[in-house]
C-alpha cells in the first residue's frame, strides 16, 4: 500500500521508452498558434492577456537590461503552469514532481544569471558576498557563509517546486483512498473526506500556480541582483 502511494511519480513508459519527454511537450500543444489577424477568437484573446499579465509582473522588478530575458521566463512560467496543473487531471503525470527535471530547469537559468553578473558588473556580484562594514575576524567565516547560500539556491528552488506538488498529490491520493474506503462502512465520515477532498483539489489549484509563479520570480529577483 505504502509504496502504490508513490508510484504516481515514477516516470511511465511503453517498451522501455519513457514518455516524461511526450507529458513534457503536450502543454505546449494547448497553446493555440497564431494566425494571420491580432485576434482570431477568444481563446487567443485570453492567452494574449494572460501572457501580457505574466510578462507585466516579472519584467515590472527589472530594469532594461533584464528585459531582454521576458521571453525566456515568461516561457518558463506558461510551461511550469500548464504543466503543474494538468498534473492535476486523474491517471496522469506531472514531471514537476521529478526533482532531477526540476534541478535540470533550475541550475542553467541560475547559473546563467551569476555568469551575466560576473559579466557585467564582477566587482558587484563578488561584493555581495561580504556585506560592508564587516568585522575582520568574521570576513572568512562571512564568505564562506554567503557562497553556500549562493551556491544552494538552484537547489533550493527544484527542492521547494519538487516538495510542494508531491505533497499536495499524495495528500489527494491519501484522502481519495480514505473516501472509496469508507464508503460502504462509514458513509457520514466519507462524506466528510469527499469534502475535504474538494476543498484540497481547489487549495492543489492554488499551489500549482503560485509554486510556478514562485519559481520564476525568484529567477528574476537573482538576475536583478546581477544585472
Amino acid at each position: 500500500m505504502n509504496l502504490s502511494f508513490f508510484d504516481q511519480f515514477s516516470s511511465p513508459s511503453i517498451l522501455g521508452i519513457p514518455l516524461i519527454l511526450i507529458s513534457m511537450a503536450f502543454p505546449a500543444l494547448l497553446i493555440p498558434s497564431m494566425g494571420n489577424r491580432w485576434v482570431t477568437n477568444r481563446l487567443s484573446t485570453v492567452q494574449l492577456w494572460i501572457i501580457n499579465l505574466i510578462t507585466k509582473q516579472l519584467m515590472t522588478p527589472l530594469n532594461k537590461e533584464g528585459h531582454k530575458w521576458a521571453l525566456v521566463l515568461t516561457s518558463l512560467m506558461i510551461f511550469l503552469l500548464l504543466t503543474n496543473l494538468l498534473g492535476l487531471l486523474p491517471y496522469t503525470f506531472t514531471p514537476t514532481t521529478q526533482l532531477s527535471m526540476n534541478l535540470a530547469l533550475a541550475f542553467p537559468l541560475w547559473f546563467a544569471t551569476l555568469l551575466t553578473g560576473l559579466r557585467n558588473q564582477p566587482s558587484k556580484s563578488l561584493g555581495h558576498l561580504l556585506p560592508e562594514g564587516t568585522p575582520t575576524p568574521l570576513i572568512p567565516a562571512l564568505i564562506m557563509i554567503e557562497t553556500t547560500s549562493l551556491l544552494i539556491r538552484p537547489l533550493a528552488l527544484g527542492v521547494r517546486l519538487t516538495a510542494n506538488l508531491t505533497a499536495g498529490h499524495l495528500l489527494i491520493q491519501l484522502i481519495s483512498t480514505a473516501t472509496v474506503s469508507m464508503y460502504s462502512t462509514m458513509p457520514a465520515i466519507s462524506l466528510l473526506a469527499l469534502l475535504t477532498l474538494f476543498l484540497l483539489t481547489i487549495l492543489e489549484l492554488a499551489v500549482a500556480m503560485i509554486q510556478a509563479y514562485v519559481f520564476v520570480l525568484l529567477l528574476s529577483l537573482y538576475l536583478q541582483e546581477n544585472i
